[in-house]
């Protein structure tokens, strides 16, 4: 099982196959890619499982330390277009 505070208050309890990272290794079979081939991009510690099985993974700016020291990159925050500014940065590599 996995276990993680996404808020506060609240604890987010799963199975151990119903885990972002298992769905990265879903998509990654389903279609017939590799998962060097998927990128993620999260900012809560339930996201650092998927970093973990996709090829590229960003952590948004606002992300606590541990969540981007999981990632390969990280991003601006959520308030600053993080998503925008890492799907240009790091999936389509423009400056």
């Amino acid at each position: 099982m996995t276990a993680a505070a996404s808020q506060p208050y609240y604890l987010d309890v799963t199975h151990p196959d119903a885990n972002k990272g298992s769905v990265v290794n879903y998509l990654a079979r389903r279609y017939k890619f590799s998962n060097e081939e998927i990128a993620t991009i999260g900012d809560m510690p339930n996201d650092m499982l998927m970093f973990a099985d996709s090829g590229l993974s960003v952590a948004m700016g606002n992300a606590d330390q541990q969540v981007q020291q999981a990632a390969r990159y990280v991003t601006e925050t959520n308030e600053n277009e993080g998503f925008a500014t890492a799907v240009r940065r790091f999936i389509l590599r423009d400056s």
